[in-house]
């Protein structure tokens, strides 16, 4: 712990201590003796009692209280050292679709719900990033923005569901949305995982050109197509209740792998839940940024026990002065 003062001119004070000693001494100088002994014989066996030893320790009291109060109006602080550190993480922005077709059942119980249960995995494993989620259909919103409330962010992403906008698989949209939080981010190294499952049909921001933005700021954007090859199990709501039939649900895997080349990024495919896991590990080892990061702590006022001692050493020099070191007159 380091102990500063904020008010150190009035340090300059306590050069008064060394003045006023000697001033001391020299008004207490020995004059000479105010009586004369033909001879000083008998004297030289009478010691001097413990009350004349400390006739002088009301004026060191008081240099003290005096010192004291000169270094409280300094305003002592005491505040710990600053330390350079490093921690490592990146910004990363999950851009997850939430389309109808995510409810197909090849992954069970659904895509959706796997793909929700892995981000949070993922999102446990990185707990010194600030990470954020944006979901499209039709449309795009941005579920959570960058935090490093992971908490927050997990109790979000659990609560997400189909329906919550306009049908439909707005990629280049979802794209944007997650650029557009990373735009501000001064991390050196930002990162977007976007996962779907079908072909972009909605939107108003061709995919390709979100890539390309993405580029241009510097953002990886790593893409996962989900979902098995040929038909797949896919509910039907029927006035007899849910019915199951078998449908094809394509994926523009070129296009997703074109956007993961233009920004630096790389295209997965995750045809059921293990793979999809296994995935998020391999993009877990992503290159961390190194942030320095300079730790102050808050400054603390220690002048309170100065004042508290002046004021016992000043009542203790009253108490002696008046009482048994009292000189009478």
């Amino acid at each position: 712990m380091d102990i500063t003062f904020a008010y150190k001119p009035f340090l300059l004070l306590l050069a008064l201590i060394p003045l006023l000693v000697t001033w001391y001494i020299w008004k207490h100088r020995d004059h000479g003796p105010d009586i004369c002994f033909a001879h000083s014989e008998f004297l030289e066996g009478v010691k001097k009692s413990l009350r004349l030893r400390l006739i002088h320790l009301p004026f060191i009291l008081r240099m003290l209280v005096l010192a004291l109060l000169i270094i409280a109006l300094a305003r002592p602080q005491s505040s710990s050292l600053s330390q350079d550190i490093s921690v490592e993480g990146i910004d990363i922005m999950i851009a997850l679709d939430i389309s109808g077709s995510m409810l197909a059942e090849d992954f069970r119980p659904n895509r959706l719900e796997v793909a929700k249960k892995t981000a949070l995995e993922f999102i446990e494993m990185r707990p010194t990033d600030r990470m954020g989620m944006s979901v499209f259909s039709g449309e795009s919103f941005t579920l959570c923005p960058l935090t490093t409330d992971h908490i927050l962010l997990k109790e979000l992403t659990a609560g997400v569901t189909t329906g919550m906008v306009e049908d439909g698989t707005a990629i280049g949209d979802g794209l944007a949305n997650a650029i557009n939080r990373l735009r501000e981010s001064e991390a050196i190294s930002k990162v977007i995982i976007l996962l779907t499952d079908g072909i972009n049909n909605s939107g108003v921001i061709d995919p390709l050109t979100a890539a390309e933005i993405a580029s241009v700021y510097g953002t990886r954007v790593y893409t996962i197509g989900v979902g098995s090859k040929g038909s797949v199990p896919y509910p039907f709501q029927t006035p007899l209740g849910i019915q199951y039939r078998q449908v094809e649900i394509p994926v523009d895997e070129s296009l997703l792998q074109q956007m993961a080349s233009m920004t630096g990024g790389t295209y997965y495919w995750a045809d059921n839940e293990q793979k999809l896991s296994e995935i998020y590990q391999e993009i877990d080892q992503l290159e961390r940024t190194r942030i320095d990061v300079t730790e102050y702590t808050r400054k603390t006022d220690e002048f309170s026990p100065l004042i508290i001692l002046a004021l016992a050493l000043l009542l203790s020099e009253m108490l002696l002065r008046n009482t048994w070191l009292r000189i009478n007159p």
